[in-house]
């Protein structure tokens, strides 16, 4: 493309057997009010009619590229999607959600009115009127939290420059936790005002249902995300030295509302992750009572678990 016919924001979405679903997202975005956008639909090699779907979208506006791929994990789906973006900023959607039609518009403003490589918005059920300009440093402590904003790509709008810089991990299911906090880390400036532009659905078929139903945790997920937290803190803790505590702090914090989780919901499937975090922790019980950050409710549970 010419520098003329570059959009300003390419939209990303990868689809894999949500029929269903679909073209309620697909027309979330193409009603957005502002036109200026390409729309990239990765069919990642779906068994039923998602793919065609697409294409039957594709055929009425000249903005949506279908890709059709063989079937692999979300990462490299993704990644197919950026391969060809050409957009200003970087924008996902995920193929079950679907955003307000000032979805894209509110994003772009908010990141060129503030000079930022990262604007957030909030979501359905999760929305601030607060507006927040932050260093990396600063979203990553804020994103650790996981109050105000989540580790998922959908509600962030992303800079070339730091679009340029991602590739999606092309193994594991759950490429977020592995990611965003990387990409936060090569950004300047961040900036979120938590008005609520986006709905994330929540099913049995979705691959974070677990983060809402517990009982849907199984072993394989849980190993991947210690896998992933351990990897966080250690890379963070580097990165920013001065935050190394608090880094390491949030990795505790999670144990230890797994550890909560599968003793109330008894979850037979995580006992050897059980016994491992209850380890890790007891061998760190003092310097995890000592964090400031420290949650009262997590205090009672290091008295009750550990």
């Amino acid at each position: 493309m010419s520098g003329e016919e570059t959009p300003k924001i390419s939209v990303i979405m990868l689809t894999y057997d949500r029929e269903k679903f679909v073209p309620r997202a697909i027309e979330s975005v193409l009603v957005q009010t502002e036109p200026d956008f390409e729309f990239i639909i990765v069919d990642n090699g779906s068994h039923d009619h998602s793919g065609i779907i697409a294409d039957a979208y594709a055929e009425k506006d000249a903005r949506i590229r279908v890709i059709h791929r063989e079937r692999g994990n979300i990462g490299s789906g993704r990644n197919t999607g950026l391969d060809v973006a050409c957009g200003r900023y970087v924008a996902f959607i995920d193929d079950d959600d679907w955003t307000e039609p000032d979805f894209l518009r509110f994003l772009y403003e908010l990141a060129i009115e503030n000079n930022a490589d990262v604007s957030i918005c909030g979501a359905a059920g999760r929305a601030y009127d607060e507006k927040k300009v932050m260093t990396a440093e600063e979203a990553l402590i804020e994103l650790m939290w996981r109050k105000k904003y989540n580790m998922a790509f959908p509600t962030k709008m992303f800079s070339r420059k730091l679009a340029d810089k991602l590739r999606f991990p092309e193994e594991g299911v759950y490429d977020d936790i592995a990611l965003m906090y990387r990409l936060l880390a090569e950004a300047d400036r961040i900036v979120y005002h938590g008005l609520p532009k986006y709905t994330f659905y929540r099913h049995e078929g979705n691959t974070s249902a677990w983060t809402t139903d517990h009982r849907l945790l199984t072993a394989t997920t849980l190993n991947e995300y210690l896998h992933a937290y351990r990897i966080r803190t250690e890379w963070l803790s580097e990165r920013f030295p001065n935050s190394a505590s608090a880094f390491r702090y949030f990795e505790w914090s999670f144990m230890i509302s797994m550890v909560e989780k599968i003793h109330r919901l008894e979850l037979k499937d995580c006992e050897a992750q059980l016994e491992r975090m209850v380890q890790e922790l007891k061998e760190h019980r003092k310097e995890f009572l000592r964090a400031p950050e420290l949650l009262d409710f997590e205090r009672k549970w290091i008295d009750a678990f550990l």
